[in-house]
C-alpha cells in the first residue's frame, strides 16, 4: 500500500451508514412481500439499475412500485419515505477524516444513488453539517444517475481513472460491496472491503496510511 496516491471512496456504508434491512422492512410495509428479493445487498430488482444511472425518472420508480405492490393509492411521499429509511447518517469524525486524507492523497467518491437518495442526502448534509453538497471533501465526485453508468461496470471504473489521469496500481478503492470490488481490481486497481463494525478510521489507522 506504501505505492497509493489516489483514492477511490464508495459512500454507502464506507461514508453514510445504511441498511438494507430497514429499507427491506419498509418495502414489506408497503406491501412488497418479496422484499429481501426485491432490494437487497447483492441484488436487486432490474429498476434498481435503471434508477441509479438516471434511465429513468422518480415519479417512473414511484410509478413502478404503485404497480408491483398493486396499491395505485400510494403517495409520493409515502414512497420516498419507505426508500429513504434505508438512510442512516456519517459518523462523528468522519468528516474530518476525508478532509485530512484529501490533504495527502488525490480523492474521489463513486457512488452508485439515484435522484430521491440523491435529494435526501444533500439536505441531511446541509440541515446537520452546513455543507452543500460532497464536492470541498473530494478531488472530484461521481454519482451514478448523473454519468448514466453504475458501478460494477467496467466503464464507470475507467471514467475515473481516465478523466483524471489515474495509475490502477497507484489507486486504492474502497467499498462495502464484494461485486464492485471484483470489478476494479480486474482492472489492476488495490480494494478494500469495507465490512460492518470496520470503519475508515479503524482501516486508516492501522495501515498507517494516514
Amino acid at each position: 500500500m506504501k505505492n497509493i496516491k489516489n483514492i477511490i471512496f464508495d459512500y454507502g456504508n464506507v461514508i453514510f451508514n445504511i441498511s438494507f434491512e430497514k429499507a427491506q422492512q419498509a418495502w414489506a410495509e408497503l406491501g412488497i412481500n418479496n422484499s429481501a428479493d426485491f432490494f437487497g445487498h447483492l441484488k436487486q430488482d432490474a429498476i434498481f439499475d435503471a434508477f441509479d444511472r438516471g434511465e429513468i425518472s422518480a415519479a417512473q420508480f414511484r410509478a413502478h412500485i404503485r404497480q408491483i405492490t398493486g396499491n395505485a393509492n400510494l403517495t409520493d411521499a409515502q414512497i420516498d419515505t419507505a426508500w429513504n429509511s434505508m438512510l442512516i447518517g456519517v459518523a462523528e469524525g468522519t468528516h474530518d477524516l476525508l478532509l485530512q486524507l484529501k490533504a495527502k492523497y488525490r480523492t474521489f467518491l463513486l457512488s452508485n444513488i439515484n435522484p430521491i437518495h440523491y435529494d435526501f442526502i444533500m439536505n441531511y448534509l446541509e440541515k446537520e453539517f452546513g455543507f452543500l453538497g460532497n464536492d470541498h471533501l473530494f478531488e472530484k465526485t461521481y454519482y451514478s444517475h448523473l454519468t448514466g453508468k453504475r458501478k460494477p461496470e467496467p466503464a464507470i471504473f475507467e471514467q475515473v481513472l481516465q478523466e483524471n489521469d489515474l495509475k490502477a496500481e497507484e489507486t486504492l478503492f474502497i467499498d462495502d460491496s464484494p461485486q464492485h470490488l471484483e470489478a476494479a481490481g480486474k482492472l489492476g486497481i488495490n480494494t478494500f472491503l469495507m465490512t460492518a463494525p470496520d470503519t475508515l478510521q479503524d482501516y486508516f489507522k492501522r495501515n498507517s496510511l494516514l
